[in-house]
């Protein structure tokens, strides 16, 4: 890929070195391969992985560029998860879980983890047989994944006791901050994506009933 790509990566994500975009570039091949017998993203998104999904995923690393501890819920095909274990490898000490209950998803993001021997642990759990096993992480992330309402009372034993939510919404995230905020109280703060003119990084911290 071309030098493009890669300064849109560290528009992306902040500062990238170039190994790791040449593996982030050889992860994106591994995943079209796999994609091949394993639905992981919806077919119109697949000629657009790096933009649609790749990118999309690293702008979580310039909002939090110091957390170390991270867990991913319903990991699926790798975003962002994967994505912020290639990053995070640049941080001393860092590591990402991820959670997916699907086995042949959860195939694929070992697979990933083992070929390019990435700082993640893959937790092949319900995300609420997940609790034990994940212990006090800093960031818990999800995309795509369920209404930010039942994100939240999926990731809530972590975001109640001090670990911080990053969450890609679409258009429609204010109905679902306002229809969560009926169960939940939380701040909150909203970073525009860099790649969807209508989407946003929704930032929780301090969830507590209401």
């Amino acid at each position: 890929m071309s030098s493009a790509s890669w300064a849109s990566l560290q528009e992306a994500a902040g500062t990238v070195s170039r190994e790791t975009f040449d593996r982030l570039v050889a992860f994106e091949t591994m995943f079209q391969k796999w994609n091949r017998s394993i639905n992981l993203v919806a077919p119109s998104t697949l000629s657009h992985v790096w933009e649609r999904h790749i990118l999309d995923s690293a702008q979580l690393a310039q909002i939090e560029p110091l957390a170390t501890r991270w867990v991913d819920l319903g990991s699926g095909g790798g975003f962002p998860g994967l994505v912020m274990a290639f990053l995070l490898a640049e941080r001393d000490g860092a590591s990402i879980d991820l959670v997916e209950s699907n086995r042949k998803k959860a195939s694929f993001l070992q697979s990933v983890v083992g070929q390019f021997n990435l700082p993640a642990r893959v937790v092949a759990r319900r995300i609420d047989d997940s609790y034990a096993l994940v212990a006090a992480p800093q960031i818990v992330t999800a995309r795509a994944l369920a209404s930010l309402s039942t994100l939240l009372d999926l990731s809530s034993p972590w975001l109640t006791t001090g670990t911080r939510g990053l969450f890609h919404k679409g258009r429609d995230y204010r109905a679902e901050v306002e229809e969560s905020a009926h169960r939940w109280a939380f701040d909150l703060v909203e970073h525009p994506s860099m790649t969807d003119p209508h989407g946003v990084i929704l930032e929780l911290s301090d969830l507590r009933p209401v």
